[in-house]
């Protein structure tokens, strides 16, 4: 199994391409400016696109979640809490943030897939367990994968907004709730070995490990 992510577009957005060893692929949260860099990555590496797997409806993460999931002819994967923001993405924005949309129009992806807590999405070789981590977004899940290591089987969490490296998810945008998002780190990431490795929205990886030890904002928990 490979993982490779890039950061696109003005936020920065992290977007992850993950496969298997047969070429079937998916690709996790297609934001800003993302559709031509998964295009050529897709097209050079011979992979098979099967989803598109949103973490949250955040604009910064769905902004080109149609135009990849059309163009490949997949479903688009999402919980029902965020699905609205596929197409009004304003919903999920402060009204400063919003003014920059300038009119632009969004739709859904043809084919959307809710997703729900507790839920496993199997494409290939590859399985992915849901985890609903509400609290910067009413409907943030992040994605379970084991993939295999020179040390064994490894836990990775496509994570969206909701744990970095020294930080957590911002809960000022609309819906946005501090405990509720305290709670789901605690219930969903903390539970977790480690070594569990944590592929977030934004900014470099890190580990539950690592979060654990030194991640001032987790020191209540």
């Amino acid at each position: 199994m490979q993982i490779v992510g890039f950061p696109a577009g003005m936020f920065q957005t992290n977007c992850y391409i993950v496969s298997d060893d047969s070429g079937d692929c998916v690709i996790v949260d297609p934001g800003q400016d993302s559709e031509a860099q998964v295009r050529q990555q897709v097209s050079e590496a011979g992979l098979r696109p099967r989803a598109v797997l949103l973490t949250h409806g955040h604009l910064d993460h769905i902004w080109n979640a149609q135009q990849v999931a059309d163009h490949y002819g997949v479903p688009a994967y999402i919980h029902p809490d965020d699905r609205e923001m596929l197409s009004d993405p304003a919903k999920g924005l402060s009204l400063d943030l919003s003014a920059m949309l300038k009119g632009a129009e969004f739709t859904e992806p043809a084919e959307v897939i809710e997703v729900f807590d507790g839920d496993s999405l199997t494409f290939g070789s590859m399985v992915f367990d849901v985890d609903h981590v509400p609290g910067h977004s009413p409907g943030s899940v992040s994605f379970r994968i084991v993939v295999e290591s020179e040390q064994g089987p490894r836990m990775v969490v496509l994570g969206g907004d909701v744990l970095f490296q020294d930080g957590v998810g911002r809960t000022d945008l609309p819906a946005g709730d501090t405990e509720v998002l305290m709670q789901s780190i605690a219930k969903k990431f903390l539970v977790l070995d480690d070594d569990a490795v944590v592929l977030p929205g934004h900014g470099p990886s890190t580990t539950v490990g690592r979060e654990r030890r030194s991640n001032p904002f987790l020191r209540d928990l």
